[in-house]
């Protein structure tokens, strides 16, 4: 088994702070988007390989579960778990929490992405690398994950 993904760690900016006194849906995105970049990182697909190769990861769908207001200074944390990943695809999830990962996040995100040459445009093969590491962090999907929006019911 592969080392545990780091904990992702950020402080809410006033700058992100909406009109209702909150953290804004927007920077929500933002700071899954920063976790995002720290498992890129972690996994080796950080800025000299993105420069080296042409290839990223790229979302094609997301699911943000807005659960609890999040007040302005909040430490944020956030835990990743990597859910599945195979020859070009990788699915994974945030938890976002305000202080330590204990209890009921205050959000979550879950994400499909395709890793992508971006000279083609078109779905290329995670290195085998990276693919390996990856999969020796894959962990049981949460309850939630999965889910699509419930209908409202008239």
């Amino acid at each position: 088994m592969s080392t545990p993904l780091p904990l992702f760690r950020q402080t809410v900016q006033d700058a992100w702070i909406d009109y209702n006194g909150h953290l804004s849906e927007a920077y929500y995105v933002l700071i899954f988007g920063f976790a995002t970049d720290a498992l890129m990182d972690t996994a080796g697909l950080d800025a000299a390989y993105r420069a080296r190769t042409g290839c990223s990861l790229y979302t094609v769908e997301a699911h943000v579960r807005y659960l609890r207001e999040v007040a302005r200074d909040s430490e944020l944390t956030l835990r990743t778990t990597v859910l599945g990943v195979d020859g070009k695809k990788l699915r994974f999830v945030h938890e976002m929490f305000v202080g330590e990962p204990s209890g009921d996040p205050v959000a979550t995100e879950e994400l499909f992405t395709l890793h992508v040459d971006q000279g083609t445009g078109r779905a290329a093969p995670l290195p085998d690398a990276t693919r390996r590491h990856l999969a020796g962090l894959t962990a049981p999907a949460p309850e939630w994950a999965g889910r699509g929006i419930r209908a409202v019911q008239q």
